[in-house]
């Protein structure tokens, strides 16, 4: 038998795994004064681009399962970031409102991508390109 492709350095899914979370930790110097871990900042991200957003939407885009977002969600209102309301007109939709210190936030986050792109080992044309190939490899995963 063959079993090259059972070598760990064969696998697109390890330098994926191990990328992802070295930046992660690339982050935490960054987020650590803003006092918002990385999965908070991603859900700051979405909300900034679109506020008063249902909690399936935000799970949607951010490729979270409610089991993950409602604790994620629950401790950003603890802090004051968001609020989460009921809808009126079907009780089982719960929309994220920004608050205004949700608002004010992305303010002392506004130079947080510059600065990690110098902490990355890439140029920027190369970063370009990964960013396409990786967008594409989302869009299509689950069709």
């Amino acid at each position: 038998m063959n079993y090259e492709n059972l070598r760990l350095e064969c696998q697109l899914c390890f330098p994926l795994y191990v990328c992802s979370k070295e930046i992660i930790k690339k982050y935490k110097p960054f987020l650590d004064p803003l006092e918002i871990t990385y999965t908070e900042y991603i859900a700051f991200m979405a909300l900034w681009e679109k506020d008063h957003i249902s909690i399936k939407e935000l799970g949607h885009k951010l490729f979270l399962d409610s089991g993950t977002l409602t604790p994620l969600l629950k401790k950003m209102e603890r802090q004051g970031f968001v609020t989460r309301d009921r809808s009126t007109t079907d009780e089982r939709t719960v929309y994220i409102n920004l608050t205004q210190k949700g608002i004010e936030l992305q303010n002392k986050a506004v130079h947080i991508p510059e600065q990690m792109g110098s902490c990355l080992p890439i140029s920027l044309e190369e970063a370009a390109i990964l960013h396409d190939i990786l967008h594409k490899f989302l869009n299509n995963i689950n069709k």
